[in-house]
């Protein structure tokens, strides 16, 4: 009997420190964390079957407050600090080409944009995206209508026929 309670308790420990490695050191679904579920059912099956189901309960309990106190306890502790990642990144993204822009300026998309693509602008190449969702083919003249921090919000030039631009001006 005690060497039973032995490997009950030998087997939940090992699955709740396989448990606390995969959620606190491995990202996603490893081999950790199927051993630490393994091992965690494994103990707790072992107590139903060869202790009883008293024992298994108590097991089944002490477990889930066991694995619950050590995820809170490791959480609260500095050992984490120690591995974690604590600088600030600082810098920021220089978009001062975006101030060579204004708009009404014209261009051409050097990309497809689906809506989202590259467009060379005052010979500036930026971030282009569609005002109106339409999709533009590569080399298609185009009109700023907004710029935004990153990019800008471009339309497909009208077409200007040769006598309406002369109306337009006199309006």
């Amino acid at each position: 009997m005690t060497f039973d309670l032995i490997i009950i308790i030998a087997v939940i420990l090992l699955g709740v420190v396989f448990m606390l490695i995969e959620i606190f050191l491995l990202p996603g679904i490893s081999i950790a964390g199927i051993a630490g579920a393994i091992f965690l059912i494994g103990g707790i099956i072992y107590a139903y079957i060869f202790q009883g189901s008293t024992v298994g309960n108590i097991t089944l309990a002490g477990t889930a407050v066991l694995l619950g106190g050590s995820f809170f306890w490791l959480l609260k502790s500095k050992s984490l600090r120690k591995i974690s990642l604590d600088t600030n990144i600082e810098g920021k993204v220089d978009t001062s080409y975006l101030q060579k822009i204004g708009v009404g300026d014209n261009g051409v998309t050097l990309s497809r944009l689906n809506p989202i693509g590259q467009v060379l602008i005052n010979d500036v190449e930026v971030e282009g995206k569609s005002f109106d969702g339409e999709f533009l083919d590569e080399d298609t003249e185009i009109e700023v209508v907004k710029v935004e921090t990153y990019n800008v919000l471009v339309k497909k030039k009208e077409a200007v026929l040769p006598g309406e631009e002369t109306k337009n001006n006199l309006i």
